[in-house]
């Protein structure tokens, strides 16, 4: 795993792609701060840039560092989520714009999962995380039901995991206001 991490990070820091397992489902990843790496992401799902993307983030400690105001209900619900969650907040910066929707908002998760987790910590900035999937297919729900087209679409794919034959799920998102309101994406 370690060396799996430190070869994501320098794929990472010279703007290339990676195929990597979170907490969730497999996902393609790349520096969340670099606009042409977010671009290399859209064009290999071949997804519009107007559908918005999610971040892993190492702590919710850093949420300040990318979210103007997080209200104190986001604390609460990071602590008691039983499911991987990811909250979608207004007012984001410090990342590429391009990964921004409506209301600069930017749905951001802090996983719990071992790899995912320690990469986000060792790269120091959020990451993309976005299914490994042509736009419009299915999610994958293990390593071996990635397409070969994202897989050779990355410039690294992680090893750790690859066996893992349990089927994975996406995260709960919920929208969260910067006034306490929220709304259940999915």
């Amino acid at each position: 795993m370690t060396d799996d991490i430190q070869k994501c990070i320098e794929v990472l820091k010279r703007g290339g792609l990676i195929l990597y397992p979170t907490d969730t489902i497999w996902g393609i990843g790349c520096d969340a701060t670099n606009v042409s790496a977010v671009k290399k992401v859209y064009a290999l799902k071949k997804r519009a840039d107007s559908k918005a993307m999610i971040v892993l983030l190492d702590s919710e400690e850093h949420l300040d560092h990318y979210v103007v105001d997080v209200p104190e209900m986001a604390f609460e619900l990071i602590h008691v989520a039983v499911k991987p969650l990811t909250i979608v907040y207004e007012g984001a910066f410090n990342v590429a714009p391009n990964l921004l929707g409506h209301n600069d908002s930017l749905g951001i998760r802090v996983p719990n999962e071992q790899f995912s987790h320690q990469l986000c910590a060792a790269f120091g900035k959020p990451i993309v995380s976005t299914s490994a999937n042509v736009s419009g297919a299915p999610s994958p729900k293990m390593f071996a039901e990635i397409s070969k087209e994202i897989v050779e679409g990355v410039d690294y794919v992680v090893r750790y995991r690859q066996d893992d034959r349990t089927p994975a799920t996406a995260s709960n998102i919920i929208m969260l206001g910067s006034d306490g309101t929220f709304k259940i994406l999915r």
